[in-house]
């Protein structure tokens, strides 16, 4: 049996199709997945040991990080002090990837739970209104061991981007 589709019926299917595109927020339509991948040797330098690649992700509020246990010994989780009020905290296993979504903007602090003293720690900056708000919070938490000196490192780079795109 063919079927024909008349004029009528492609233009209400196409009229139904964006007033549904219409009343969806921008950002349920354009959610991205970014990766950041647990290692034990940075992929670029491999004299540092014990990394997040990249250790800085700009995400848009909606999106979600992946995080990729591409080596073993290693989790994900958020860090003490770092995320922004009313955020939920996030704590993945060792071993195994965890996929978290970003509703609140803002800065949110992550390390590896087994090798935080050594520096495995790493920020998402997540964009939208209200982004700054916890920032000087972020940057006043306290840190003990490498992870000081490469939160120092990363607050260094942080100020030198542009965060207003």
């Amino acid at each position: 049996m063919t079927r024909f589709i008349t004029r009528r019926t492609a233009l209400l299917s196409a009229a139904a199709t964006a007033s549904l595109a219409l009343t969806l927020p921008g950002r349920v339509l354009a959610a991205t997945t970014h990766d950041i991948q647990m290692l034990n040797k940075h992929p670029e330098d491999r004299k540092l040991r014990q990394v997040f690649f990249p250790r800085i992700s700009v995400i848009e509020a909606g999106d979600s990080v992946r995080f990729l246990a591409t080596d073993k010994g290693h989790n994900a989780q958020s860090a003490d002090d770092m995320i922004p009020e009313g955020a939920e905290p996030f704590r993945g296993r060792i071993n195994e990837e965890i996929e978290v979504t970003f509703d609140t903007p803002g800065f949110y602090g992550f390390q590896c739970q087994p090798h935080y003293a050594v520096g495995m720690v790493g920020l998402i900056v997540v964009r939208g209104e209200g982004m700054m708000d916890n920032l000087e919070a972020a940057k006043a938490a306290r840190h003990r061991g490498k992870a000081r000196a490469v939160w120092g490192d990363i607050w260094a780079e942080v100020d030198g981007m542009d965060l207003s795109a």
